[in-house]
């Protein structure tokens, strides 16, 4: 399936980066994002694909697997350019806005693609993007908190700015709905609908001696 490809690819990536850092001594973390410094903005490319040990890895990997593919299935039309534009305009946010460590992991882009699907659900409106929308509340609600600065050592600003990229992708392409998402007219409103009354529709419009000459 098409949509599974993404982020299995995203995922195999992610582990194998961290097999090799495992296995060869390394310390990737000096390609994260690192604010305000030119060298810093290699990480927007390569930040989400490093973590620092194997819970941060594995905390990451399940709901951008989940997140990803639901983007990948429901919203074909535009969901490429969409988790291009989370991936990349996050690590530049980061960059631009947060404290001056090194920033790494896919938490951030993780909060981007649930930022778009609630996104989703509030600018389109459709029935759809309201209950994908209601189902990743229930699943992933818990990670609202994450937003807020509780601990020195995660980077709550990619959680943050994430989100808020996440809805403004929403927004930027919610003109380009789904065929599943088009306003479909009433069964009772299809092309033959004068066939299917009792009476002609003008039949109180005449008299009764236009009735009977009938």
């Amino acid at each position: 399936m098409k949509s599974l490809r993404l982020p299995f690819q995203f995922t195999v990536v992610m582990w194998a980066v961290y097999f090799v850092e495992v296995i060869a001594n390394l310390d990737f973390g000096a390609y994260g994002v690192f604010p305000r410094e030119f060298f810093g903005l290699r990480g927007v490319v390569f930040a989400p694909l490093i973590h620092a040990d194997f819970n941060h890895l594995l905390s990451n990997s399940a709901p951008m697997f989940v997140l990803t593919f639901i983007v990948m299935y429901f919203y074909r039309r535009v969901a490429f350019r969409s988790v291009l534009m989370i991936y990349l305009l996050t690590g530049f946010a980061v960059w631009l806005f947060a404290r001056n460590k090194f920033h790494i992991g896919m938490s951030g882009v993780v909060y981007g693609l649930l930022g778009f699907i609630l996104g989703c659900g509030i600018f389109r409106r459709s029935l759809k993007s309201i209950i994908l929308a209601l189902v990743v509340m229930v699943l992933y609600g818990g990670f609202l908190s994450g937003v807020l600065p509780t601990d020195k050592d995660v980077s709550w600003e990619s959680h943050l700015l994430g989100a808020v990229v996440g809805v403004f992708t929403a927004y930027w392409y919610k003109e380009e709905i789904e065929a599943d998402e088009q306003s479909q007219p009433p069964s009772w409103e299809g092309e033959n609908t004068e066939a299917s009354y009792f009476l002609d529709r003008d039949v109180f419009d005449k008299t009764k001696a236009e009735r009977e000459a009938e």
